[in-house]
């Protein structure tokens, strides 16, 4: 005997069907949302892309909402639905290709000098920067790099104020006496 596959063709006492999950469209898309958007994210470059690539897909699944008998499976039709629209967006995208005899070379910024030069300087700076010990290297990174204030980066440290000056004034005299970063000011 074989069993039946269509359980609406079955012969017995009619069930009702109980749809698990999700009772309305807006309590999915509340619950779900952030799993789903990192979906969208995966699949694009940008975050706001993203975002856009995940509000089409919850528009078309809006759309068959109703038709969706299984609501144990949304995530899988959210997730066909995101991967369809990305490929058609993909394929619609319009590439303009010029020929020209020469190949476009932006002008170089002034004062700045030669881009490696300058990126030579950049990774000088920091392996200067690891040399110093941890508790200088963090208040001169969060000083100069993340543009803290001395109040802020004392906050941040659990220091005193006097301590990230004094800290930071011994960290730039070690940086100055840098026999790598020596070359790059001459």
């Amino acid at each position: 005997m074989t069993t039946p596959v269509c359980t609406s063709a079955s012969i017995g006492p009619a069930r009702t069907t109980v749809r698990p999950g999700y009772p309305s469209f807006a309590s999915y898309v509340r619950d779900r949302q952030p799993v789903l958007l990192r979906t969208a994210r995966s699949l694009t470059a940008n975050p706001c892309d993203a975002e856009d690539l995940l509000q089409t897909a919850l528009t078309k699944t809006y759309v068959a909402w109703d038709r969706i008998e299984d609501h144990r499976a949304l995530d899988g039709y959210v997730r066909r639905a995101l991967l369809n629209t990305r490929t058609s967006q993909w394929r619609k995208r319009k590439v303009d290709e010029f020929t020209c005899d020469e190949l476009p070379e932006p002008d170089p910024t002034p004062g700045l000098g030669d881009p490696a030069e300058h990126q030579a300087l950049h990774d000088a700076m920091w392996r200067a920067i690891l040399k110093l010990p941890a508790r200088q290297r963090a208040m001169v990174v969060l000083r100069y790099y993340e543009d803290l204030s001395e109040s802020q980066t004392a906050e941040v440290l659990g220091v005193s104020i006097g301590t990230v000056k004094s800290a930071v004034s011994r960290a730039l005299g070690k940086l100055r006496e840098d026999p790598e970063l020596g070359l790059a000011r001459d």
